[in-house]
């Protein structure tokens, strides 16, 4: 058994499964240690791809314990395949800089070890959003991720805007039940700020839909959106701010299609000349 071999060796380190976890970062000094602490709790490593980080993002991770590689930002994607290759080991956790794994999740990962490989090579992972405001929302208003899996199985997509895996072909997924907690943001300007910048990243990288659609969307999407998140997603949970949250992150979804309108228009106009 793999709990009863390592166990025998001695050293702390491993007693941890054979997982490294790996974190983009540029400028993310708010919550890097506690988040490469966290990590460290279940992975062997952590691995930090920084971008050009100019505030203590650099320092702060290696004093925690993180091994720091430093390179150009080449997308969402791109960059988490960089943090892929750079891994010691073939079981890899993705996280971003502001994502903590919780007490629990690490011991339900070790479990999935204790008697050698685990039964899935990719695992679903629930994230628990962390409102500036309030306790996280536990079991509402977040999403599911595949934040666990063997990178000889899977790899992230070699792309600018997006980077979500698409489950393979014949491949059996996990599930784990303890969340990430996501602490996002920090208040209504800096998500807001960020929103701002992912519609645009991802009007301008996503193939293009039709005119016509996006005329429907932008006269009538905006109430849909803000509706899958407050009650599909269950944000009707969390009171006044869960309302202002799931009518801002609607808000988002609504300016990736006013911004890729704007796109085709100007394409079609540049045509024309």
């Amino acid at each position: 058994m793999w709990s009863t071999r390592m166990m025998s060796q001695a050293p702390q380190q491993t007693l941890k499964p054979p997982l490294s976890a790996y974190i983009r970062t540029k400028n993310e000094e708010r919550l890097i240690e506690r988040v490469v602490i966290a990590a460290l709790k279940v992975a062997r490593e952590v691995v930090i791809i920084d971008s050009g980080s100019t505030d203590k993002t650099v320092a702060l991770a290696t004093a925690a314990g993180a091994r720091v590689i430093k390179h150009d930002w080449l997308g969402n994607g791109a960059q988490k395949r960089l943090g892929e290759a750079a891994a010691t080991h073939d079981w890899l956790l993705d996280l971003d800089a502001d994502e903590v794994i919780t007490d629990d999740l690490a011991d339900e990962i070790k479990s999935l070890f204790k008697d050698g490989e685990p039964a899935f090579k990719i695992y679903r992972t629930p994230m628990a959003m962390a409102p500036p405001i309030s306790a996280p929302w536990i079991g509402f208003g977040g999403v599911t991720r595949h934040k666990l899996y063997n990178r000889l199985v899977v790899r992230a997509p070699d792309h600018k805007a997006w980077d979500q895996f698409d489950i393979p072909d014949r491949v059996s997924v996990g599930q784990l039940n303890s969340p990430i907690i996501h602490y996002a943001f920090t208040g209504a300007d800096h998500l807001m700020d960020k929103i701002n910048r992912n519609s645009t990243t991802r009007a301008r990288e996503a193939p293009l839909k039709s005119e016509l659609s996006l005329i429907v969307r932008i006269f009538f999407g905006l109430p849909f959106y803000f509706g899958k998140r407050y009650f599909l997603n269950g944000l009707i949970r969390g009171g006044v701010y869960g309302f202002a949250f799931a009518l801002m992150s609607g808000l988002g979804r609504w300016l990736r299609d006013v911004k890729m309108y704007e796109r085709v228009r100007k394409a079609r106009i540049a045509a024309r000349k």
